[in-house]
């Protein structure tokens, strides 16, 4: 047998030892130096991604991952806390920017409007003023919002601050809108009812600041001489591609060449330049200005107030009705002056008159039309009702907005209230599954002042750390606080303690559809 024309399967050294062979060890380490750098690079790009979504990468890549929403509609009550700043205040804040610092404030301004204010630290920035429209021109899909209108306004009390404002609606508003939008019209912004944020601003070569304005409220918009309205709508989508501002350089120059022209043909003959406000012998003009408008809801029939007894009867037993409001005896209830809501109601037959609540009722907001001058209530008449319960009625399909001052209605001294049931935040969910049903329910916690108003607060259950964590208690509850005529409402970022002897009179319990609980309260304390 040959032994030599066989080999083995691994080679032998001296002494019968296999021999080893050598690892490449330098090869070993390239490959994990590769791995370690990639998972370096997906991780920092992710935080690249997620951290700046305002970037049109970034905000593709996030859309086609369904990880980005889009922008949403705000309630009035339920709007991120902001400021309200006038424009000689907007022209202040940008103009004193550097160019580094403007830029990071803007994209700090965009990424707060694409993640709808969910982690904005800070303040949301608010226009108030009066604006003229000096054009406006339909958005298309090179836009950043691909559908609706976007008006160059200038600022009257400050001429070197210019906005632009979005108008985001349905392709089908666009005509309406075109023929309501034209230059000379004025734009109102008002702390009650407008909540337009700034999403961008930049320094023009001139000196003049230009910023870009959206309303969160994305409302029904009318004119003073109008014959329609339309209605804002939410973007679908951001064309982040397109850039800012909307009115390009050369477009702005043309807007503005335009407006001039406009301003010298409604000169006339005479050669002077109609001021907005002021005429040739001082008397007002007929200013046609742009106004949201809010549809009334049509009122509920109101019974009569509950007695005690009800309310204990509604309580259910007393080990389920929760802690009592201290209180030695249930006083009577009394009639005290309460200023009547006004509601809009469709036309019903004679036999049916409407009524209004009665003093005893918790009383709901009023609402009062919409008009140039400010909110006005709008009533008709009274009429004769034999000693019955006042009739108030108003046209249907009629514009109004919610008026401001405060009501009037019975207060009480500390823990003189009636009989009623006391809770806390954390039982707000229990009171918006089964109602009110009749039953006086007070508040009672620690709250932190979100937004504070002539005479309505927005308040938030105040909760620790560790229930913060767990997401207990009440994150996502809102309470608008509404005030007596003359009371002061406290101070936005306060801290507001009540316990069972000043609670707070709960009136109404709202749940959304995201989950969001809107509880509307009244000062009742004395």
């Amino acid at each position: 047998m040959e032994y030599g024309r066989f080999s083995y399967d691994e080679p032998y050294g001296s002494y019968g030892r296999p021999v080893r062979r050598r690892i490449n060890y330098f090869a070993w380490t390239v490959a994990i130096l590769l791995l370690t750098g990639a998972a370096f690079a997906a991780w920092f790009a992710s935080f690249y991604i997620f951290g700046q979504p305002e970037r049109p990468e970034s905000y593709r890549i996030l859309e086609k991952l369904h990880k980005i929403e889009s922008p949403k509609r705000f309630e009035l009550t339920a709007a991120p806390a902001g400021e309200f700043l006038t424009p000689k205040q907007l022209y202040d804040r940008y103009i004193a920017l550097g160019s580094a610092s403007l830029a990071k404030t803007n994209s700090d301004l965009a990424r707060s409007y694409i993640r709808n204010y969910q982690q904005t630290r800070g303040l949301v920035t608010y226009v108030v003023g009066r604006y003229t429209v000096m054009e406006a021109r339909e958005l298309g899909s090179e836009d950043i919002f691909s559908s609706g209108m976007v008006a160059l306004t200038s600022a009257v009390d400050q001429g070197t601050l210019l906005m632009e404002h979005v108008y985001p609606a349905d392709p089908q508003a666009v005509p309406l809108m075109k023929s309501t939008l034209v230059p000379g019209l004025e734009v109102r912004f008002e702390r009650t009812h407008d909540l337009s944020a700034v999403i961008h601003a930049d320094r023009l070569n001139d000196g003049r600041i230009l910023i870009t304005a959206v309303p969160l409220l994305y409302g029904t918009y009318t004119t003073a001489k109008g014959v329609g309205t339309f209605s804002l709508d939410p973007p679908l989508t951001l064309n982040m591609k397109g850039g800012w501002p909307l009115f390009k350089e050369q477009s702005r120059l043309r807007a503005e060449v335009h407006f001039a022209d406009y301003r010298r043909s409604a000169a006339g003959p005479t050669g002077q330049v109609p001021v907005p406000g002021v005429t040739a012998n001082n008397s007002p003009p007929p200013t046609n200005a742009l106004m949201r408008v809010e549809h009334a809801k049509a009122v509920e029939p109101v019974g009569p107030a509950p007695t005690p007894a009800t309310v204990l009867a509604a309580a259910g037993p007393a080990g389920k009705r929760g802690k009592l409001a201290k209180n030695k005896a249930t006083p009577a209830p009394t009639a005290a002056p309460t200023q009547a809501p006004v509601v809009a109601q469709k036309p019903a037959p004679a036999t049916t008159p409407i009524q209004v609540a009665s003093a005893a009722t918790p009383a709901r907001p009023a609402v009062a039309a919409a008009s140039p001058a400010g909110p006005s209530a709008v009533a008709s008449p009274p009429q004769p009702n034999n000693g019955a319960t006042p009739v108030q009625t108003i046209a249907p399909d009629t514009a109004l907005a919610s008026t401001a001052g405060g009501g009037t209605w019975k207060t009480f001294a500390p823990g003189k209230m009636p009989l009623g049931r006391l809770i806390g935040p954390n039982d707000l969910n229990e009171i918006a599954d089964r109602g009110i049903a009749g039953e006086r329910i007070y508040l009672k916690g620690q709250f932190v002042v979100n937004f504070s108003d002539t005479n309505k607060a927005v308040l938030r259950p105040r909760t620790r750390l560790a229930s913060a964590m767990l997401h207990l208690g009440g994150s996502s509850t809102r309470i608008v606080v509404e005030f007596p005529a003359g009371y002061v409402p406290p101070a936005q970022g306060s801290v507001v303690s009540r316990d069972e002897a000043r609670p707070l009179e709960i009136t109404e319990v709202r749940r959304q559809e995201d989950g969001q609980l809107n509880v509307f309260a009244r000062e009742i304390m004395q």
